[in-house]
């Protein structure tokens, strides 16, 4: 039977900001992976927030409006940031995406070290991969 651990579906290049990263950079980015949203990281690479487009909108909508580009990912990103870890189970993960708002889930390690991302996409991919792994089994 597949592995149903959130290492083994994780997204460990996920589009990645600092929070000193001006916002139009951030959205640069996000457009050019074409990722909703991804975690913000200090130089250690701790986890230190999370950015998503809902934040960038708001942001950009505020500066189209006033003319200014000043803001950095700081002054807007989210700081309370729910996450999972990578030793969880997938349909943990899946639990969460149903009941809870975050559409992507930073994956930390204990030490809070981000390791990558975990998103719906990876979530259904798991399964499914689960799903056939269990029919070949029943064949």
């Amino acid at each position: 039977m597949e592995s149903l651990k959130v290492s083994d579906y994780l997204n460990k290049f996920p589009a990645k900001f600092t929070n000193d990263m001006p916002v139009a950079e951030a959205v640069e980015l996000l457009l050019s992976t074409h990722q909703s949203g991804g975690p913000v990281v200090n130089k250690r690479g701790m986890l230190v927030g999370f950015l998503s487009e809902q934040d960038c909108l708001v942001q950009m909508l505020e500066s189209s409006y006033y003319r200014e580009q000043v803001a950095r990912v700081e002054d807007i990103m989210t700081d309370k940031v729910m996450t999972v870890k990578p030793y969880h189970s997938v349909l943990e993960v899946t639990q969460k995406l149903l009941n809870e708002a975050p559409k992507i889930y930073p994956v930390v390690d204990d030490g809070g070290m981000l390791l990558g991302t975990i998103n719906r996409s990876n979530v259904l991919y798991a399964i499914d991969v689960h799903l056939k792994d269990g029919y070949k089994n029943h064949d």
